[in-house]
């Protein structure tokens, strides 16, 4: 479930080669090095989740904060190379280790002193500072980096800016206290997410693909989709939204299920640049498909002050809807294309499959209904995944040896590795903002800004969620958003809270597919061996429902499950008739009538959409325009049909 690789495509795109050379082999002493301090950590955090007594007493959140950041960056400098392709630890990167677990130990001894005397040590604080910035380097890469560093740096010239963007300065000294040691930096949220809430998330997955999961979910989908037309694609989609939901991660979900999918469209008749458009989009949404999601789901949940419960219910129609365009593309370009699916004696049985895979299916609905209807929340995921290493054990497939037990623990403690040194130094621009007060500032100045007109102040957030997505940095901009869009929007408008703070989530997360970065469709070219660019374009077709829909639920909150659920029983009808029209006009098929002509393709598009938007006038009036264009386009099918007889 990690979000880390949403920042890092250059880095990800080989990491997994790469960091399997630094670790070397299960036994290496690198690996071996890798595994007990990862295994540590997991352990610790696992133990005051439970409120196990270490050494006779019970931990206090800082001293297992400090503990866990001192292992997971020391482990940083272990997994994450310095440079591309270094496939070796150098003594420097050891060196780094040691100092990062000796300074948070000694940190954890004076956790009481910080908490209750203002504690502090602003030499030791400045040197974490430091290696803190070095991982975000190599878990994001330079944006990600100058992000962190130059807004981090905002309090020392907070005073010297202009208007709404002006705030309280601070020295260096003070800077590095409230960045290190107060809750409003280290000690705070980004530390709580990891450490607490997706730590259990994140050995939860690694168990699911160290026992095959992967797998299992490309071979139900091939058993389901393989089939039809386009069935490579289908399998594709329905495959990396189910990986996506376990992992959480865009990156690891193109590389893990990627490899696999996208020659086999290519095999199937699909261009390269298609078929890494496909994953691409595939794997975006998979990272905010419930039941699992990504690390965005719960610092959303901690944000509005709800459960992640509620969060999981509210994303269920807006991944629905976004899986439904995709689906609904793909189909109308393999009938244009005349893609079909693959023999049935090719592909694998749905009972064999399940026969199989069933302990996978048993431990999802349990989860689900650990989340859901028994409320553990952050406990569901350790109770899952003790389910399935005991399940593991009836089948030979699946069985927890010794050897696959240490893989697991390698693969969980990479999980958690990336997941940290991705969010941990996203706490120096979460404190920057707040101690310098700036977040309430930038609240009045948009509202100011925009005139109290909602539209335009949405209309501003879409571009910064934009920019700051361009990078890769959903949480980071969702983070920042939240605090300074997030209110100003639903001060004007009186809009819902999560379909709100949903919108802002989606529109940082649509960056990754979009020119002129579009990282996640850049990785999926690299596979297909395809232009990038190019495949960024036609991703952001394919993926054309995540520009239009956030819009949609925040206007109209029934669509993220929220308030009065009536408007539901005609406007998601709209909205699947809507983009049916739009996939119609955009892939030159309308489902269920035809080629469509050059010349009807964008009215249908523009119909379609203007068809889905849940308003009565523009439903009404694209209604009659969409019906005029199926009768033309369905007589022009009779003409073809007959001039072919």
């Amino acid at each position: 479930m990690s979000d880390s690789p949403t920042i890092a495509a250059p880095n990800l795109s080989d990491d997994d080669a790469v960091q399997l050379g630094r670790l070397g082999t299960l036994f290496s002493f690198t690996s071996v090095a890798f595994i007990l301090l990862c295994t540590g950590g997991i352990a610790l955090g696992l133990a005051y989740a439970f409120g196990v007594p270490i050494a006779g007493q019970r931990l206090i959140e800082g001293q297992y904060y400090w503990v866990f950041i001192g292992i997971f960056l020391a482990a940083s400098f272990i997994a994450l190379p310095a440079r591309a392709h270094q496939t070796s630890v150098p003594i420097y990167d050891w060196i780094a280790a040691i100092v990062a677990l000796s300074v948070c130990f000694w940190f954890s001894t004076h956790a009481w002193e910080i908490v209750q005397a203002g504690w502090t040590n602003v030499y030791a604080g400045t040197v974490l500072w430091v290696l803190m910035l070095e991982i975000a380097r190599r878990s994001g890469g330079l944006p990600f980096l100058l992000v962190v560093f130059l807004l981090g740096l905002y309090p020392l010239v907070a005073d010297f800016f202009p208007g709404l963007l002006m705030g309280i300065p601070y020295t260096f000294e003070r800077m590095i206290e409230a960045h290190i040691f107060r809750t409003e930096g280290l000690m705070g949220i980004t530390t709580k997410i990891v450490a607490e809430i997706v730590l259990g998330f994140l050995v939860f997955a690694g168990v699911l693909i160290a026992t095959g999961a992967g797998q299992f979910f490309i071979d139900i989908a091939n058993a389901g989709f393989g089939k039809y037309r386009g069935g490579s694609a289908k399998v594709s989609v329905v495959a990396s939204a189910f990986f996506g939901s376990l992992s959480g991660s865009i990156f690891s979900n193109i590389a893990g299920t990627g490899s696999i999918t996208i020659p086999t469209m290519k095999k199937a008749g699909y261009p390269p640049h298609y078929a890494g458009a496909i994953e691409a989009c595939a794997s975006t949404g998979g990272v905010v498909m419930p039941p699992v999601m990504g690390a965005i789901a719960f610092v959303m949940a901690i944000t509005i002050g709800v459960d992640y419960a509620t969060i999981m219910i509210a994303a269920i129609l807006p991944s629905f809807l976004f899986y439904f365009g995709l689906l609904m593309q793909i189909d109308a370009y393999a009938a244009r294309n005349g893609l079909v699916g693959a023999a049935p004696e090719n592909l694998p049985s749905a009972r064999n499959v399940l026969k199989r895979g069933w302990p996978f299916l048993i431990v999802m609905i349990f989860l689900v209904w650990g989340l859901l209807w028994m409320r553990w929340e952050y406990y569901a995921p350790w109770y899952a995944s003790a389910l399935m290493i005991c399940l593991s054990f009836l089948q030979r497939e699946t069985m927890m040896t010794p050897k696959r037990f240490v893989e697991t623990l390698r693969q969980v403690g990479m999980l958690v590795t990336q997941t940290a040194a991705i969010i941990m130094p996203i706490a120096f621009v979460v404190s920057a903002l707040t101690i310098t007060g700036v977040t309430g500032s930038m609240t009045s100045g948009l509202v100011a800004l925009g005139g109290d007109n909602v539209y335009l102040i949405i209309a501003l957030g879409v571009l910064a969620c934009f920019i700051m997505g361009m990078a890769g940095l959903a949480i980071v901009a969702y983070i920042f958003l939240a605090v300074t869009l997030a209110p100003a929007i639903i001060e004007i408008g009186g809009l819902n809270t999560i379909a709100v703070h949903f919108f802002i989530v989606y529109y940082a997360m649509l960056s990754v597919i979009t020119p002129p970065v579009g990282a996640a469709a850049f990785l999926a070219a690299t596979i297909a061996g395809a232009k990038p660019m190019k495949t960024s374009i036609t991703a952001m077709r394919l993926g054309i429902v995540i520009y239009f829909v956030p819009l949609f639920f925040m206007f109209q909150p029934a669509l993220v499950l929220q308030g009065d659920l009536t408007p539901l029983i005609y406007v998601l009808p709209s909205i699947l008739i809507g983009i049916t029209l739009l996939a119609g006009g955009l892939e030159g098929y309308l489902i269920g009538f035809g080629r469509v002509r050059h010349v009807l393709r964008l009215p249908l598009a523009v119909a379609g959409f203007a068809f889905s938007f849940p308003g009565l006038v523009t439903t009404l009036v694209s209604g009659v325009v969409a019906v005029v264009l199926v009768l033309l386009i369905k007589r022009d099918t009779g003409k073809a049909g007959r001039a072919t007889a």
